[in-house]
């Protein structure tokens, strides 16, 4: 029996009382899988291999995942340095323990919630003790990490698995996994003794120029070989920007604010007393949406921001003498700034009551109906922040800039003084 020489050696190498995969045979081969699975697929239309498969589910680690693989897990190194500090005995000041532990940025966040969900101790006041019979070998999380780094996971928990998946620790994958075993007529082929037929898997410029591909025997296509798989797609310059101040932002204490793209004016506007028959209230400036009124406005609030409206605040309070009622104010628009977030905030709607000290941020998109040009688009990022907290000055507010700043390599900055009534 003649076949290509590919075929030939995966009949050879294939057994009749043993799976093997078919990575394994192109492991033992030194061949492409992508042409083994192919020469398996056309030994098997022979009558010559039986071929089975199944999906099997893969992981491998992220670049988050390879980082807390060698530096540990950042709830883990908080608890290591809690315990250095004595607060398995008594409550240790969180700043103290962060840089103790060498964490930052998002990495504060991701320690203090884990701390918690695995009940490795109490955070409570801006302190953290732990737990007395607290035990580091509980935790599985560590051993997962490694485990799948040297790609021996097929037989850990699905749970830990699942979890350090949806931390970002690990990528899941389902690969579709080939195996071949020789058929009985597969067996008397290779007693009977196989020659290989030379074969051409492409047409280049030399067969045709030379005229030989009149002659040659071309190997057939098999639509339903395995291909390379392609990736398309990565995050944009502009989110890993965006991405990038909130890791910093996070960093400096702020914790973020979200919110709907599309909000009630009232959000948008009135909250900030914004006169309903202001110009920049037009579509000229905003995208009104053509949808249901949002009704889900507190009604004192309601009624709260629409006396300031009308008779202004305090003894001196006049008001706009201006046109409002609460039918525009519920309308929907998509949001022209991310103050609209600031107020579902500081209002209590978003978080409840807040109590100082407080610190904020927002770095999402608005919506603006301006002119397209080299540098206007109708959306942009918007980064927004706001700190509550007794005695505040300017020194407070320049120190957060340097800080911020310094964060991305610039240091010499220049303040200005200036009047904006």
């Amino acid at each position: 029996m003649r076949l290509p020489e590919t075929q030939v050696v995966l009949l050879e190498s294939a057994s009749a009382t043993e799976t093997k995969t078919v990575a394994q045979l192109a492991d033992e081969l030194g061949e492409d899988p992508a042409a083994v699975t192919r020469a398996a697929f056309e030994l098997e239309e022979e009558g010559l291999v039986d071929l089975e498969e199944h999906v099997a589910e893969e992981f491998t680690l992220t670049e988050e995942g390879r980082r807390y693989l060698e530096e540990g897990l950042p709830e883990r190194r908080l608890c290591d340095a809690a315990l250095e500090a004595g607060a398995d005995e008594s409550p240790v000041a969180i700043g103290r323990l962060v840089g103790a532990a060498g964490l930052k940025g998002q990495g504060v966040d991701i320690a203090l919630n884990n701390f918690a969900r695995k009940g490795f101790g109490r955070i409570e006041d801006g302190e953290v003790a732990v737990d007395d019979e607290y035990d580091p070998d509980n935790d599985p999380e560590p051993e997962t990490l490694s485990a799948v780094a040297e790609e021996s996971a097929g037989y850990l928990d699905a749970g830990v698995l699942d979890r350090l998946a949806s931390r970002g620790l690990l990528e899941r994958s389902e690969t579709t996994v080939r195996s071949v075993t020789l058929t009985d007529d597969g067996v008397t082929a290779l007693m009977g003794g196989l020659d290989v037929a030379e074969t051409v898997g492409q047409v280049t410029p030399e067969l045709l120029t030379s005229g030989e591909w009149k002659d040659v025997e071309f190997a057939e296509y098999n639509v339903e070989a395995d291909a390379e798989t392609v990736q398309g797609g990565r995050e944009h310059i502009l989110r890993q920007t965006a991405n990038r101040v909130k890791d910093v932002l996070v960093g400096m204490g702020f914790s973020e604010m979200e919110g709907p793209h599309a909000d009630a004016e009232f959000w948008i506007n009135d909250c900030l007393f914004m006169p309903q028959d202001h110009p920049a209230r037009t579509h000229w400036d905003q995208f009104a949406l053509d949808v249901p009124p949002m009704e889900s406005v507190p009604e004192d609030l309601l009624e709260r921001v629409e006396d300031a409206h009308r008779n202004g605040v305090g003894e001196d309070g006049d008001g706009y003498h201006s046109p409002w009622t609460p039918e525009v104010a519920k309308q929907v628009d998509l949001r022209g700034h991310t103050t609209s977030l600031s107020m579902r905030y500081l209002s209590g709607e978003a978080a409840g009551e807040l109590e100082p000290p407080q610190r904020y941020f927002s770095v999402e998109k608005v919506y603006r109906n301006d002119t397209l040009d080299p540098t206007h688009l109708l959306e942009f990022f918007q980064i927004e922040g706001w700190v509550m907290a007794e005695e505040l000055s300017v020194r407070d507010l320049m120190g957060t800039f340097t800080e911020f700043y310094e964060a991305f390599g610039i240091t010499d900055l220049e303040f200005k003084p200036h009047y904006n009534p």
